[in-house]
């Protein structure tokens, strides 16, 4: 299935819960709410993606990842007595290495739950960010229900990593910066996971110039909110090995934000093979020596394999730098023996 067209759903079995209130103003609030902690990332051209293509390098940030725009929004809404008892999360690795990095500047605990299939490379990124760390269970709904008992337990705030709208808000703000530098984009393409980026972005962009095309890239493997628009509802899938593993994991079948945001807002979804994911990574670094994880360069594969066309000025959001150094010496070795880019994927699960 390479392609997943978004389709006109209205099944009687949803009710969606869109918060009127989420709006741009809110996203322009969280702007300001973070501008302490959260770095303003440049645009870069990349011609031979296609006449005026540029690369928002989200893989800047100081953790790593534009995850750290959502965490700030919602760690530094939250009182001083909340912030005091601390913050936990679920993640893949992007969004704990976040809250962790957030909760660290200003002094809070931080307690960050993930699986057992989350990279090495994360998991030793969050231990140097001094958060606690539990590790247990095989997906990323297991760490996400591992999370919720132990908030419940200890009277800690849950940092959603997705469906929160403070979070959503914060990740919004690309959206507003892709505005300001590039005032003439007519298409911006997002990697697509549990939805908060892209629900950010959505409110931003549609809020602004609804006119601007915003298309969702995500890989085959398991690509749980594709697989929820189709159906009408959230649904579940099990998690599949993939080099996009910041992209893994299901939307929760409670979605009460990012599901309903997506629904109605998305212009198009597109979806890529391993091999497809590879060539991104393999150009971002061939072209422009930026190093980005499979999950930041699903946009990039898009364009290079025909699944988008560029129409005018399009943008691509670059999400995250935190590549498995096997993965980063394979795509040296590749260049250096090639000097171009090749067809061929590293095998995820190795």
């Amino acid at each position: 299935m390479p392609v997943w067209r978004y389709p006109e759903l209205s099944p009687p079995t949803w009710v969606r819960t869109l918060p009127p209130e989420l709006t741009v103003q809110d996203v322009q609030a969280a702007a300001g709410t973070i501008a302490s902690i959260v770095d303003h990332t440049p645009v870069i051209d990349s011609p031979e993606l296609g006449t005026g293509v540029g690369l928002k390098l989200e893989s800047l940030q100081p953790t790593g990842s534009f995850k750290v725009r959502g965490a700030a929004n919602r760690i530094l809404s939250l009182t001083p007595s909340e912030q005091a008892r601390g913050v936990i999360t679920a993640s893949t690795g992007n969004h704990g290495r976040a809250v962790a990095h957030v909760a660290k500047h200003i002094g809070i605990p931080a307690t960050i739950c993930i699986s057992e299939g989350v990279p090495k490379g994360k998991v030793a990124a969050l231990r140097a960010l001094g958060c606690e760390l539990v590790i247990d269970g095989d997906s990323q709904d297991a760490a996400m229900s591992n999370a919720r008992s132990l908030a419940d337990d200890r009277g800690m705030t849950l940092v959603h990593p997705f469906d929160d709208p403070e979070v959503i808000c914060g990740q919004g703000t690309i959206g507003l910066e892709i505005l300001t530098a590039r005032p003439n984009t007519s298409t911006v393409l997002v990697p697509l996971s549990g939805g908060g980026l892209a629900a950010g972005i959505l409110v931003a962009i549609k809020g602004s110039k609804p006119e601007v095309r915003v298309i969702g890239v995500s890989m085959q493997r398991a690509p749980a909110m594709a697989a929820s628009l189709e159906a009408g509802m959230p649904v579940e899938m099990p998690e599949q090995s993939t080099l996009a593993d910041s992209l893994q994991g299901g939307i929760g079948l409670e979605n009460r934000h990012t599901f309903g945001i997506v629904r109605e807002l998305i212009d198009d979804i597109v979806l890529l093979t391993e091999s497809e994911i590879w060539a991104g990574m393999r150009y971002a670094l061939a072209a422009h020596r930026l190093i980005l994880e499979g999950g930041a360069a699903v946009g990039i594969g898009a364009l290079l394999t025909g699944k988008v066309s560029t129409d005018g000025e399009t943008v691509i959001v670059c999400t995250g730098a935190n590549i498995e150094t096997r993965h980063l010496r394979e795509l040296a070795e590749e260049l250096d023996a090639s000097g171009r880019t090749s067809n061929g994927a590293p095998d995820a699960s190795r």
